[in-house]
């Protein structure tokens, strides 16, 4: 089975595999968001976290490769009575704009290979205004010892290491390492192993 066919697969079923609120960290930090912004939800699935940015006031494009998670998504839009531009797209042939975004939002997007991941953060930075808003969430690799969601590979997962030298240009970067209870639909449940950036462009 493909990636792509795996994916469709397990949005297929007619619940929300990570459930419909918002990721905890991108909820945590609401009052950096501001009524008006462009923004860019990476692999967005179902449309959680889009739809909250969309709730909160921003100009929202929503993106992920499986067509079945952007209907979904776009269901849970309407549901809420807000607008998304949901876009199926593959994150490592998509064409990124150059300084497009005020928020760009990344939450559980570990499927990339290190020389993908690279090309990836690279895209994002460029697509990100100057004084834009990046915010990621990962799995830390003490993860494989939890399984409670994320990928198998530990070349995946995120270290401080990796993503303060990804992202040392920026004017400002937070990273916070730790063990959390996560609780997001049937695809994330119990104690992770959880990292967080906070970075201004």
């Amino acid at each position: 089975m493909s990636e792509f066919e795996r994916w469709e697969t397990r949005f297929a079923a007619p619940e929300y595999v990570f459930g419909k609120a918002p990721n905890a960290f991108l909820k945590s930090h609401a009052h950096l968001l501001k009524r008006g912004q462009k923004a860019l939800a990476i692999a967005d699935g179902e449309g959680r976290n889009g739809v909250f940015l969309a709730e909160r006031g921003l100009d929202v494009h929503s993106i992920d490769f499986s067509p079945k998670a952007i209907a979904k998504a776009q269901a849970l839009a309407k549901e809420r009575g807000v607008k998304i531009h949901a876009e199926q797209a593959d994150i490592f042939t998509w064409s990124w704009p150059t300084a497009s975004y005020d928020v760009i939002v990344g939450i559980f997007f570990q499927f990339a290979s290190p020389d993908l991941r690279t090309q990836l953060f690279n895209n994002i930075k460029k697509a990100l205004k100057k004084g834009g808003l990046l915010l990621i969430q990962g799995y830390r690799p003490k993860q494989l010892e939890y399984k409670t969601g994320g990928p198998s590979q530990v070349e995946n997962l995120y270290t401080r290491e990796l993503l303060e030298n990804a992202f040392k240009d920026f004017s400002s970067l937070e990273i916070r390492e730790h063990d959390s209870a996560v609780d997001e639909g049937g695809g994330h449940k119990g104690m992770s192993a959880l990292i967080d950036l906070v970075g201004r462009k």
